[in-house]
């Protein structure tokens, strides 16, 4: 997305992990000023080596124009925004949070609510492309809310996103989408960790699982970014195993106030939920092949031989 005349917004961005970091130090790169904030001192003191703002967000808030909320779930979110220390209470009137976080769609229309009756704008957006594609400004948003929430947050969005799919004037909409791509996000994961472990139980390496079905029908996008980590035997989190239980558990959610039988998405949070349980939760997603490769007493790339 382009904007005619350039802007440069002050910027809270508020959670450096995997995803935040990369949309933080993309929007510097946009020429925005950029307050970095996050529960890790090391993170915000590598913020601000890589350009961000030094000085303390508190000397800086009323000078917001945005604020980029890039936490794990809906309980932080509301945390940010209107815990204790609550940042919309503070904010000058007309200023905008862009909620990135995955939640349900009753939240963000509560979030927005909330924030309108303060004179706060406020977009549902939550994020998709992974921690490469944040690190270089390429995410997919999928937003909704009103006209002049969207027309604040342009410059902001030019910056941190490729595409940006307007989903509608009111919040909620773009969560809605989110939890359909993560339905099918968290399945593809788990259905390329089940391909590529009964591969190996016919001989078929992860190298060659890689080589040959990612240019075959049955690949997908999570298999050609995620099936490499396993071939590696390298479980650096980009998104991590814990992320799915909560992610899944809200397509589930969902589905269950729509009276909607999900068995598919119900069988991948078992694996996930099997994954966490054998204290691979922080590792990146990718390790729920662990879990195949345990039940069959198979040996990954890069562990241990029993």
């Amino acid at each position: 997305m382009n904007t005619l005349t350039k802007v440069n917004q002050n910027i809270a961005a508020i959670g450096l992990g995997s995803m935040g970091y990369g949309i933080a130090a993309s929007a510097v790169r946009g020429g925005h000023n950029v307050w970095g904030v996050d529960i890790n001192p090391d993170q915000m003191a590598r913020f601000v080596r890589d350009g961000g703002q030094a000085g303390l967000l508190a000397d800086a808030i009323d000078t917001l124009d945005v604020v980029i909320v890039a936490v794990l779930n809906a309980a932080q979110t509301e945390t940010v925004l209107f815990g204790e220390q609550g940042i919309v209470g503070q904010l000058n009137k007309g200023a905008a949070v862009l909620s990135c976080a995955t939640v349900p769609p009753a939240f963000a229309k509560d979030m927005a609510a909330r924030c309108a009756a303060l004179g706060v704008l406020y977009l549902d957006a939550p994020i998709s492309g992974g921690s490469a594609k944040a690190a270089a400004g390429k995410l997919s948003i999928m937003a909704s809310g009103t006209p002049d929430a969207f027309a604040k947050l342009q410059p902001t969005l030019d910056s941190i996103a490729e595409t940006v799919f307007a989903l509608g004037d009111e919040a909620g909409a773009g969560s809605a989408m989110k939890a359909v791509n993560q339905l099918l996000a968290g399945v593809h994961i788990a259905a390329m960790a089940e391909a590529l472990t009964f591969g190996m139980t016919q001989g078929v390496t992860p190298d060659k699982f890689v080589e040959v079905i990612s240019k075959c029908a049955g690949t997908s996008w999570m298999l050609e970014n995620r099936a490499p980590h396993i071939a590696a035997g390298d479980y650096t989190p980009h998104s991590s195993v814990n992320i799915w239980p909560k992610d899944l558990g809200i397509v589930l959610d969902i589905a269950k106030e729509a009276q909607f039988a999900a068995p598919i998405t119900t069988a991948a949070l078992g694996q996930f939920a099997a994954a966490a349980a054998m204290g691979l939760g922080a590792e990146d997603d990718a390790a729920v092949a662990k879990v195949y490769a345990r039940n069959v007493g198979l040996t990954l790339p890069g562990a241990a031989k029993a």
